[in-house]
């Protein structure tokens, strides 16, 4: 992949055109590498540094489904806490790029210079 960041975008694998977030990503100047749930840990071990992880919970997912993106949610925030690479829950494209530009403007604003 190119030198852009790159944000790792989990979903449950099924990806509607006009919920993509790699659109918006790109226009913040973001790479996106999108991989459904069962993957997100395999894939997020390919990815060194991630700038975010970007969960992309379906908006009319049931509780289970729900309950799944959370406890994702929690144990990458732990796992990940270390390296300061936000997890973002998302749950539908309206405000989400809102939220993501926020949410990694905050990081690149902390970030130490080299």
């Amino acid at each position: 992949m190119n030198g852009m960041p790159k944000v790792l975008v989990v979903d449950n694998g099924e990806r509607a055109p006009e919920s993509a977030l790699s659109a918006e990503l790109a226009g913040m100047g973001y790479a996106s590498v999108t991989t459904p749930f069962e993957a997100a840990d395999d894939v997020l071990a390919l990815i060194p540094s991630p700038a975010a992880v970007v969960l992309h919970m379906p908006q009319r997912a049931n509780w289970a489904e729900r309950k799944r993106f959370l406890e994702l949610a929690t144990r990458l925030r732990k796992n990940l806490a270390s390296s300061g690479t936000p997890v973002i829950i998302t749950g539908g494209v309206n405000g989400a790029a809102t939220m993501l530009q926020n949410q990694l403007s905050v990081k690149a604003v902390a970030a130490p210079e080299l």
